[in-house]
C-alpha cells in the first residue's frame, strides 16, 4: 500500500524498523539558511518582531517505549502550533521525527504565557503503526511525496486511530475556521478543537479538502480577498467565502525551481510558492524566484515584498508555514462570515 510521507514513517524493511533520515547536500542546507536570513531580516525591516527557535546544532536520535525516530530542527513553524485568540494550542504531530519539535519554540510560549497567554498542548499520540488512519492514499499512485510502506503491525499499546492532525490544515477567518479533514486522525483533532473552543470559534469541516496542509491552495491575504490555487476550489468553501474576490496563482513553470539529483527528495508540489505571508491587508511577502505570481498580486492591489526562497521543495514548505504569526494589529474577533 502507499502511505503519505506526512502521515507514516519510512521503513527500510518490513520486518526491521529503523530511524529514518534524508541526507541533504551541504549546499542546500547552506542556501537555505541565507534565505530564511533574508526572510527574517525583511520582516525586521517592516517593522515586525521576529522570535526565532532554538537551533538544532545537530540531529538526535531519540526513543519512546514505542517506537524511536531521528528529530529534525523547527523550520515549519506553523505545522505544530496554532494561535486562537489569546491562546497557544500545540497539535499532536502526524511525524514521529517531529514529536518533540515544538520545544524548540518553547521559550517564546513561556514568554507569551508569563506575560498573560494561554498556553494548551493537545493529547500526545502514542503514535503505534495502527494508530495512522491511511485509507485516503491507498491505492493511489504514490507521487514523490509518499512512500510504500510494507505493513502496519500491531502492538499492544494500540488504542486505535489517534488525534493527529497538523496546524497547517487550519485557516483562520476571525471567528471561522476552516478545517481540512482527511482521515479519522484529523476528525478526532477537529472534534478536541470543537468541544475545546467551540464556544468562541466557528469551524468549518473541508472534507478531503486534501491530503494534508492547505496553505498552499487557499490563503486569504485581507479581508474580502482571497489567493486560490484554481477555480475548482471554490465550490468547497463556505457560501460565505465564495462571495469574496478571488486572485487565481498563474501556472508555476518548472524552470522557476532548482534541478535536482534522483536521491534528493522532494517533499512539495510546484504550487508551494502560493505559501506567501500577508503582512497586512496592504502587503504581501511573496518568493522573488516566482515573478509571474508577484505580477499578479501587484496587478491586483498589493505591495509585495520578494524575498527568494530557492529549495522550497526539498525542505516542504513556504513563507506561510515558516512563520506562526503571535501577536497582530487588532483587538476584536472579528465575524466576516455572517
Amino acid at each position: 500500500m502507499a502511505h503519505s510521507a506526512f502521515y507514516y514513517p519510512t521503513y527500510e524493511k518490513a520486518d526491521k524498523k529503523k530511524p529514518s533520515t534524508q541526507k541533504l547536500q551541504k549546499r542546500y542546507v547552506e542556501e537555505l539558511a541565507e534565505d530564511v536570513e533574508e526572510l527574517a531580516n525583511a520582516l525586521i525591516k517592516l517593522g515586525v518582531k521576529v522570535h526565532r527557535p532554538i537551533p538544532l546544532s545537530k540531529l538526535t536520535t531519540f526513543k519512546t517505549p514505542y517506537w524511536e525516530a531521528t528529530g529534525i530542527p523547527a523550520l515549519n513553524v506553523r505545522d505544530q502550533a496554532i494561535i486562537m485568540g489569546n491562546e497557544i494550542v500545540e497539535t499532536p504531530p502526524q511525524v514521529r521525527a517531529r514529536y518533540f519539535e515544538n520545544d524548540l519554540l518553547k521559550p517564546i510560549f513561556y514568554e507569551y504565557f508569563k506575560g498573560g497567554s494561554n498556553w494548551t498542548s493537545m493529547p500526545r499520540p502514542i503514535m503505534s503503526d495502527r494508530s495512522f488512519d491511511t485509507s485516503y492514499v491507498s491505492g493511489q499512485e504514490t507521487p514523490a511525496i509518499q512512500e510504500i510502506v510494507y505493513s502496519q503491525e500491531t502492538s499492544e499499546f494500540d488504542v486505535g486511530f489517534e488525534m493527529m492532525i497538523d496546524a497547517a490544515q487550519f485557516i483562520r477567518f476571525g471567528k471561522d475556521i476552516l478545517v481540512n479533514v482527511a482521515t479519522e486522525n484529523h476528525e478526532l483533532g477537529l472534534q478536541w478543537f470543537q468541544r475545546h473552543l467551540g464556544d468562541k470559534f466557528r469551524f468549518h469541516r473541508l472534507y478531503r479538502f486534501a491530503d494534508n496542509h492547505i496553505d498552499s491552495l487557499i490563503l486569504p491575504l485581507r479581508p474580502g480577498t482571497l489567493l486560490l490555487r484554481n477555480p475548482s476550489i471554490v465550490d468547497k468553501l463556505p457560501k460565505a467565502l465564495q462571495k469574496w474576490d478571488k486572485i487565481y496563482a498563474p501556472e508555476p513553470q518548472d524552470n522557476i525551481f532548482p534541478s535536482y539529483e534522483d536521491e534528493d527528495l522532494i517533499l512539495t508540489s510546484k504550487f508551494i510558492d502560493l505559501n506567501v505571508l500577508s503582512v497586512d491587508e496592504e502587503t504581501v511577502i511573496v518568493n522573488s524566484l516566482f515573478p509571474e505570481l508577484i505580477k499578479t498580486l501587484e496587478k491586483n492591489g498589493f505591495t509585495t515584498v520578494p524575498v527568494r526562497h530557492r529549495h522550497r521543495r526539498l525542505f516542504g514548505g513556504g513563507f506561510h508555514c515558516f512563520t506562526l504569526d503571535t501577536v497582530r494589529e487588532g483587538s476584536a474577533l472579528e465575524d466576516y462570515f455572517s
